[in-house]
């Protein structure tokens, strides 16, 4: 095994572990936070959301395929593999969850900073996005606990 694949395999799974752990991070700091009711906390803590998605969560969405698709081509794999396929089609199902749910934090960090500048409760919209956003997380969230077994089992589908 070259020192090369090590390095990708070793960078592969740092990054899938960042994306899980950021992406449950986020889910549980997020939904305690709903229970406060304090507007104020709401959107400092929906600001930190947005910045960790951002920083974290992106950057491991971009480094996984890259690695994953470079320790296929240096492992020998080939790339036909039902796992393979599974987990790619698995990858892009959980991209369609996470993308509107970046979407939603973002507004949801907007009105909450607005609600505070005003002082005023957060609007209906507020609820409506976070039911939404609660939704997504969870197809998102399972996706990813399916991709990291088909990586490590890689079986025969």
């Amino acid at each position: 095994m070259s020192s090369a694949y090590l390095w990708l395999k070793w960078l592969h799974i740092i990054s899938s572990t960042v994306l899980l752990g950021t992406g449950a991070g986020i889910a549980y700091f997020f939904v305690r936070v709903q229970q406060t009711g304090d507007v104020r906390i709401i959107a400092a803590v929906a600001r930190d959301v947005v910045v960790a998605d951002a920083y974290f969560t992106a950057s491991a969405v971009v480094i996984q395929p890259v690695t994953g698709f470079l320790l296929l081509w240096l492992g020998g794999y080939p790339f036909t593999l039902p796992w393979v396929w599974a987990s790619v089609l698995l990858y892009l199902a959980v991209g369609c969850c996470w993308l509107p749910v970046v979407w939603l934090q973002i507004r949801m960090r907007d009105l909450a900073i607005t609600a505070v500048k005003a002082g005023t409760a957060l609007p209906t919209a507020y609820a409506r996005y976070y039911r939404w956003w609660f939704v997504l997380g969870w197809p998102a969230f399972a996706g990813v606990l399916v991709i990291f077994w088909l990586m490590v089992a890689k079986p025969v589908i």
